[in-house]
């Protein structure tokens, strides 16, 4: 196999990283199966052209149905609003189609097990939109976890900080509406978050939460784009139907303990996600608005020299650099996408499911219910009750 032809539904915020991800591949890893941008779809046929000779897409569909028909399209890259994932990763899987699909996977554990199921049967390649895993500086955190050297993990503290909905006038996007979301900073940041745990140490056991929505009420959106909008003033309002905020614990199958934060009412913080593990060797510590480094703190080291270290993730010895700048000169956001097409490609040219998949994105997504649940019920539930 030489290329993979892509369609694509989605258009804004996502569909711009995915596309330049498509676009960037074949230029630094000449390696890898190339990505054909055959087709992009989207409801707003304006938007949409703009959106084709932007992106670099040779044609465009404003039906997915019709996308999905196509003979000359073999992955569906599904990067919609939440509420959209499921019906179209059904009838793509139906027609053989392999899944490229952002997270959550779906708006319920149900639906991303139906999703699992029918790609599955199909027999298809699907892969889950987790691409903070994808960043060097968390590939060297998950190696240092792997090679032994924190020893035996303790504690996993995880946090996304937001604020870019903090002003009571920011309009009512959709990702503040359940129906169409899922749920709030939960699914959208904490998700992430989930995701990272689960990568670096291990399967969830049980969990314990509390959330609040802050503003309850704001004004209709006229027009959105990514994490922006038009709209407020004096007009009328809608009701914000998911949390602003998620904070929960956890213990994981290990023994370990983690605490989870995810917010969009942190003055300040734009993106700060960001994780601190504490082994019985050392610890290691990341914050994504620095996504080239990583701090370590090994227990080993003689007293009089103890302390975290800066460890620039950008020389050749670190995954996927390689590919970039010479050493010391950094990537950004958008390199994460790349990095995830690339397994992507190399989950074709090795004919294998690619990582993460759907099945991670069906384990996040219980152990998002199941926090959803534990503050519905107040008290700790277990991740079992969730099957």
């Amino acid at each position: 196999m030489k290329s993979v032809r892509v369609g694509m539904v989605g258009y804004k915020f996502m569909g711009k990283a995915h596309s330049n991800a498509y676009r960037a591949l074949p230029m630094f890893f000449p390696d890898s199966i190339k990505p054909e941008m055959k087709a992009i779809c989207g409801r707003n046929p304006d938007g949409l052209e703009q959106a084709r000779a932007q992106f670099g897409w040779e044609s465009s569909e404003t039906d997915w149905r019709e996308l999905i028909k196509r003979e000359d399209i073999d992955l569906i890259d599904i990067n919609a609003p939440s509420d959209a994932h499921k019906e179209i990763a059904l009838a793509a899987a139906a027609a053989g189609k392999h899944l490229f699909c952002e997270k959550p996977l779906a708006l319920t554990l149900a639906d991303s097990k139906e999703m699992l199921a029918a790609a599955e049967k199909a027999g298809v390649k699907h892969m889950v939109g987790f691409n903070y895993r994808f960043a060097p500086a968390v590939q060297l955190a998950k190696k240092i976890i792997s090679d032994g050297r924190l020893g035996k993990i303790y504690h996993f503290r995880g946090w996304f900080l937001q604020d870019w909905i903090i002003d009571p006038s920011f309009p009512l996007v959709w990702r503040l509406q359940k129906e169409i979301a899922g749920s709030g900073s939960h699914g959208d940041l904490g998700a992430h978050v989930i995701d990272m745990a689960r990568f670096l140490v291990g399967e969830f056991k049980e969990v314990i939460g509390m959330s609040e929505t802050f503003i309850k009420q704001r004004p209709i959106a006229e027009a959105m784009t990514g994490l922006s909008a038009k709209g407020g003033g004096g007009g009328p309002k809608g009701d914000v139907t998911v949390d602003d905020a998620t904070l929960f614990m956890a213990r994981f199958d290990n023994g370990a303990l983690g605490s989870f934060e995810a917010t969009r009412f942190a003055a300040g913080h734009r993106c700060t996600n960001s994780f601190e593990i504490n082994g019985s060797k050392g610890s290691i510590k990341f914050d994504f608005e620095r996504m080239n480094e990583l701090q370590v703190f090994f227990t080993d080291d003689a007293e009089d020299v103890q302390g975290f270290r800066r460890v620039l993730a950008t020389d050749p010895a670190h995954a996927y650099m390689d590919a970039w700048w010479p050493a010391g000169h950094t990537i950004g956001y958008e390199h994460t996408f790349t990095h995830e097409v690339h397994e992507l490609m190399q989950a074709f040219a090795e004919d294998r499911q690619p990582v993460p998949n759907f099945v991670d994105g069906v384990k996040c997504q219980a152990v998002l219910e199941a926090v959803d649940k534990s503050i519905a019920e107040r008290r700790w539930i277990s991740i079992d009750e969730m099957e």
